[in-house]
């Protein structure tokens, strides 16, 4: 009788068969067999993300560490380099107020997320005109940076992050040319127009996210969007100096934000083979509203109709295991963190870098001096839509008209160039909207909504605004 030798790798194969055969082999296995990849299968296409930290200034560290955090867990979970697209400042690393230089952090007792981060679209290369150019995989419209785009096909998957301030119907660039949600949405229909991808996830941290996508995003475009916050509400910043769980001591700024620790704590502890969009949401949703008044409503907007989906197909597979946590304090992702409101934040880090600064010395009054006009700033800007509201619409209603909030389902605003142009108008008359001036967005839609002409608000703003800011 003939004798057969087989090989130690054949026998290996055979028993990989066997346990495909019945059904039991698990995405897991294939990985630690074969390596990751940013396909699950052939027929699935590749998975792409776009990573954006709309703002600078070493005051915002927490949303450059969100979307550093957002790259580890995907390079972790498979996905490579060539398809995830990440637009930052890139002014925090090397910040001369960093206390860890290089490093950036997004959990007190989290590692570096910074190291191996793509500089796709840094400084000034960061425009609202490359992220839709890239979101589009239109390499022509593109000014600087690296050139990347979401060259995606028919099979593909898109998950898109965004952590910075927002207002209603707008998201902060940090070089002056917000990104308006008609825009970001007429782009993604153009996106679903041309087919070039299977299904995709939008996340999006920031004050009134809601109103991004609130009566704007059909359906059936095959996009699924959560945000941070309904349309009428701030989000929320975490991991803030002086505030359990608190920062390093040697750092004066949030570290992070209260919906994006949510998420990416989350899939941190969790299989995201097993675990769904759907199921992702419900935990984060109860996380960032755990704070009562202090926490926000998250939201889910577009095509319910995958939120089965695993995680894995849009995140990367089960690479992100709790032994391989970057940030340890995800351990307890399901309990509640005391939060700072969005603008407030700002406010804290000005306090406690006068608070570090030596008394007397010429830092310390430096400091005090900018914590002064920062508050001082926000006052006078309250006032001057205060007085608008009353010039506009009467002294009895003026103030009630420029903060109503529509309906749910309805857009902040039904026309979207006068919207436009009613900002405009006040950045002439008065001056560039600053970060906390932007709260004060949803007037300019109401009083499009309620059929204010331009020449009007320039009238009020030129008279107003000639006392105010003079």
């Amino acid at each position: 009788m003939a004798s057969y030798h087989y090989s130690p790798i054949l026998f290996m194969l055979l028993a990989l068969l066997t346990q495909l055969a019945e059904s039991r082999l698990t995405q897991e296995t294939f990985t630690a067999a074969f390596g990751a990849t940013s396909k699950s299968s052939a027929d699935e296409g590749t998975k792409w993300a776009v990573l954006v930290a709309g703002s600078k200034g070493f005051g915002n560290y927490r949303h450059q560490a969100d979307i550093c955090h957002a790259y580890q867990i995907l390079k972790r979970g498979g996905l490579k380099d060539e398809n995830i697209i990440v637009f930052m400042y890139d002014d925090i690393a090397y910040n001369e107020e960093n206390p860890r230089e290089g490093i950036i952090i997004n959990n007190p007792e989290g590692g570096d997320v910074y190291n191996g981060v793509p500089k796709d679209y840094t400084g000034d290369s960061l425009t609202t005109l490359n992220l839709l150019a890239a979101i589009l995989g239109n390499r022509d419209a593109i000014e600087g940076g690296s050139g990347k785009v979401v060259d995606s096909g028919p099979n593909d998957r898109i998950f898109i992050y965004y952590s910075d301030h927002g207002s209603p119907g707008v998201l902060t660039m940090p070089n002056h040319d917000d990104l308006y949600a008609n825009d970001l949405i007429n782009t993604l229909e153009k996106k679903h127009l041309m087919g070039t991808y299977k299904s995709m996830v939008i996340y999006v941290e920031a004050c009134e996210a809601g109103s991004l996508f609130a009566g704007l995003l059909p359906e059936d475009w095959n996009i699924y969007v959560t945000t941070a916050s309904n349309p009428s509400e701030s989000s929320w910043s975490v991991y803030c100096p002086g505030i359990d769980p608190r920062t390093p001591s040697e750092f004066d700024t949030c570290l992070g934000d209260l919906y994006s620790v949510a998420w990416m704590e989350d899939i941190e502890i969790h299989n995201a083979d097993s675990e769904t969009l759907a199921q992702q949401y419900q935990v984060v949703k109860t996380r960032t509203a755990a704070g009562g008044d202090r926490g926000s409503h998250v939201m889910e907007y577009g095509d319910m109709n995958f939120n089965t989906d695993p995680l894995s197909l849009y995140l990367g597979s089960a690479a992100n295991s709790a032994d391989k946590l970057q940030n340890k304090g995800g351990k307890g992702s399901h309990k509640p963190i005391a939060a700072v409101e969005q603008h407030e934040a700002d406010i804290l880090y000005l306090r406690r870098k006068v608070l570090r600064a030596p008394e007397g010395s010429v830092k310390r009054k430096q400091y005090e001096t900018e914590l002064k006009d920062a508050i001082s700033h926000r006052e006078k800007v309250d006032s001057t839509f205060e007085e608008i509201g009353k010039a506009v619409f009467g002294d009895d209603n003026g103030t009630q008209m420029i903060k109503t909030v529509r309906s749910a389902g309805r857009p902040v605003v039904d026309d979207w160039d006068c919207f436009k142009t009613l900002v405009d108008t006040y950045k002439t008359h008065c001056e560039p909207l600053s970060t906390y001036g932007k709260k004060h967005m949803r007037a300019f839609a109401n009083m499009c909504n309620a059929g204010v002409q331009q020449a009007q608000l320039a009238k009020v703003a030129s008279q107003l605004c000639g006392n105010n800011f003079n």
